[in-house]
């Protein structure tokens, strides 16, 4: 720990903020019993309490501008924040004024790891019995109308928004659509849609109150996408809600069978750690077993934002130089808009926890984010060289972590580029948000994404590029390496790959990763999915195995390389080939591909243009390998292959996961190359590693709609 270094030995020149330029650093303490007004120099108060630690980030990033306002920083300022809870209700505004300089960042570090909490939540107390197991506390500023929160956190766990079913979907009977304005979906803006129900889904919605049904939440699963409306009315001839909002998408409708739930009525609440906030100021929750009301540690939400770093990178002023080191953030709030939430891939529109503009060399370092509404943090325009590295992502309502614009920079000032997130556990996430991703790279290059964990989400693992079909596109040289990415899709939402990219990405190289247990609900639960335009990438030494769909798929793309890779026990196809198309699409080569179920083919690969050479196939149990209905034989005299063989590669112990090769393995005459596939994921001391030991459940398949 840092001391101000080279003070005038007996004076303290705190009230006209003159520190010594030299030394070691200016050093700035934050408490739970300090004070804003208070100079910060002091770790506790002293004996008079005049004097003593700051109260706040806020009020330790005031302070450091009085003084940066008396002298030219020449060594590093070192703010020390002490344990508790420290409450925001808005988030805390960083601008280039708030830069450290060269080699003398400014440092916000927890003094204990993990111990400084800067909660956006407000503690809920006064809990009593109710009814029916429930139990309900009264909370003035909601019935108010000052307050209302959509998350809640019992005992350090999201509680779940009371619902109906409790566990999957019920499934749409028939959509009707009528344009409000334009004669279809690509001139109309505005829309309602009739969804007709079944009979016993639709009285649910009949047995409600007007003022009941207002504030249920409609949300729909279509494929990649979640739709999130309120019910405008009730049609009760045809057993049908009306909800109003944009045309539905053709490209991804809604359609007949569609799962869907129904949030956040009373009458849903009828399972433990399920809760339900009146407008009339009741909040209701159903404890889980063991909870006890009387002694629990409950949090609601106040504000969506911990953090906003605000360069002005059109005027080349960054913020930059900033470490935020030990701090662990929680309780952020996302609340619908009336218009709800409409359909976009990798729930787009949301913004972030921790939001930065215009910045350089921003570092979050063993830090921890949890229960959290929407993305966690995103390094978003004219973001260059920040890092995210040994820092915990829980409990997301969207995904992890964000790099780059989902619109085009304007010009090289504006693009975000070189940032660096090595190192992270990032589990638990698409809570609110089933369609969001864990890592989103959008249009930025050079990016490293490196040995992190990413564990429990609904959809894709890793996205990279932001851009459909062959225009031009700036997410290139971008290295995804060594991640361990994990449990996907839990059969709830569709279209999604452990690793999926898009457009023009030369340079771009996959690596080193494992991807594993990708479970879709309908078509789509790829390990390595290169979709529209994917262009010059490396995918090399993977391990990809437990799979939906396959292995490997390309929708289209061009000149992509699939190279070294061990791919394994994909359900229904190993290997899939969408659009043919007249260029070279990819190369598949030296590749170990080893299964028990499904085809070894799918699509038209006898029209797709890719080179074939040096792979190993295998199916364990015997049956007969075919290539788009060929023998091997057969497709080698076609010319679609050259030099690879049906063999057993001598895995280890293949059908329990030890994919090290015995010596004698045919593949090695092959010159396939093995790797130490176990590298990947987070590397550090035991205690960190341990964090992502967790024992996942089988996985429960939701049940078909009713006929």
């Amino acid at each position: 720990m840092y001391k101000i270094a080279s003070l005038l030995k007996g004076i303290l020149l705190i009230a006209a903020l003159t520190f010594s330029q030299c030394g070691n650093a200016i050093t700035l303490y934050v408490k739970t019993n300090g004070n804003d007004n208070w100079s910060g120099t002091l770790k506790s108060p002293n004996k008079n309490k005049t004097d003593g630690p700051l109260a706040s980030l806020t009020g330790a990033r005031d302070k450091l501008r009085q003084i940066k306002q008396k002298i030219n920083l020449n060594e590093p300022v070192l703010i020390i924040v002490g344990e508790g809870k420290y409450f925001v209700q808005k988030p805390i505004e960083f601008g280039p004024e708030d830069s450290g300089i060269g080699k003398f960042p400014i440092i916000f570090q927890a003094e204990n790891n993990g111990k400084a909490v800067i909660s956006g939540g407000r503690p809920i107390k006064g809990f009593e019995q109710w009814q029916k197991g429930i139990w309900r506390t009264f909370i003035p500023e909601v019935a108010s109308n000052q307050w209302y929160f959509e998350q809640l956190f019992v005992n350090n766990t999201r509680a779940t928004r009371a619902r109906t079913p409790d566990k999957f979907f019920f499934y749409m009977f028939n959509v009707k659509e009528q344009f409000l304005d334009g004669k279809d979906s690509k001139t109309a803006k505005r829309a309602i849609q009739k969804v007709l129900l079944r009979e016993k889904d639709f009285k649910i919605l009949a047995n409600l109150q007007p003022q009941e049904l207002k504030d249920v939440n409609f949300v729909v699963y279509h494929s990649w996408d979640n739709t999130r409306r309120f019910i405008s009315s009730l049609d009760t001839n045809e057993n049908a809600l009306i909800t109003e909002g944009t045309p539905i998408k053709p490209w991804n409708p809604w359609k007949t069978n569609n799962p869907y739930h129904l949030e956040n009525f009373l009458a849903a609440l009828d399972q433990p750690g399920e809760w339900f906030l009146s407008r009339e100021g009741w909040l209701y929750y159903k404890p889980r077993e063991n909870e006890k009301m009387e002694t629990a540690e409950v949090f609601a939400p106040v504000s969506e934002k911990f953090i906003i770093v605000n360069g002005k990178s059109d005027d080349g002023k960054f913020v930059s130089n900033i470490t935020f080191k030990g701090l662990k953030f929680e309780h952020s709030q996302w609340i619908m808009p009336p218009g709800g939430f409409e359909p976009a891939q990798a729930a787009a529109p949301l913004e972030a926890a921790i939001q930065i503009d215009g910045a350089k060399n921003i570092v979050f370092d063993n830090c921890e984010l949890s229960h959290i509404g929407t993305y966690a943090i995103w390094f978003r325009k004219a973001c260059q060289d920040n890092v995210i590295r040994h820092c915990y992502f829980s409990d997301l309502g969207a995904g992890g972590i964000r790099i780059g614009e989902t619109s085009t920079p304007k010009n090289d000032s504006t693009l975000t580029k070189n940032n660096t997130v090595e190192n992270n556990i990032l589990l638990h996430s698409g809570r609110t948000f089933p369609c969001a991703v864990v890592i989103l790279i959008g249009h930025s290059p050079l990016n490293r994404v490196i040995h992190n964990e990413i564990g429990d989400s609904y959809y894709t693992g890793i996205s990279v590029g932001w851009q459909w079909g062959y225009g031009e596109s700036v997410a290139k040289s971008n290295v995804i390496a060594f991640n361990h990415v994990h449990h996907l899709g839990w059969g709830i939402m569709s279209d999604m790959g452990g690793i999926y990219t898009l457009g023009l990405s030369q340079g771009t190289v996959v690596t080193n990763n494992v991807f594993h247990d990708i479970y879709s609900y309908s078509y789509g639960g790829w390990g390595m999915y290169t979709d529209e335009g994917s262009t010059g990438i490396l995918f090399e030494n993977n391990l990809v195995y437990n799979t939906k769909s396959g292995s490997f798929h390309q929708h289209f793309g061009k000149e992509n390389i699939v190279r070294n890779n061990i791919l394994a026990f994909s359900k229904e196809k190993q290997l899939q080939a969408s659009r043919a198309e007249e260029h070279l699409s990819f190369i598949f080569e030296r590749n170990i591909v080893y299964y028990k179920t499904g085809k070894l083919l799918d699509g038209p690969w006898d029209k797709v243009q890719f080179i074939m050479a040096s792979n190993c196939f295998y199916n364990i149990v015997g049956a007969e390998i075919k290539f788009a209905g060929k023998t091997l034989k057969e497709w080698q005299e076609m010319g679609k292959d050259k030099g690879s063989i049906i063999a057993d590669p001598l895995f280890v112990d293949g059908e329990h996961y030890d994919f090290r090769l015995k010596r004698g393995s045919p593949v090695f005459k092959l010159g396939f190359k093995p790797f130490d596939y176990t590298k990947a994921g987070v590397y550090g001391e035991k205690d960190w590693i341990k964090r992502t030991k967790i024992n996942y459940p089988p996985l429960e398949i939701p049940p078909p709609p009713a006929n």
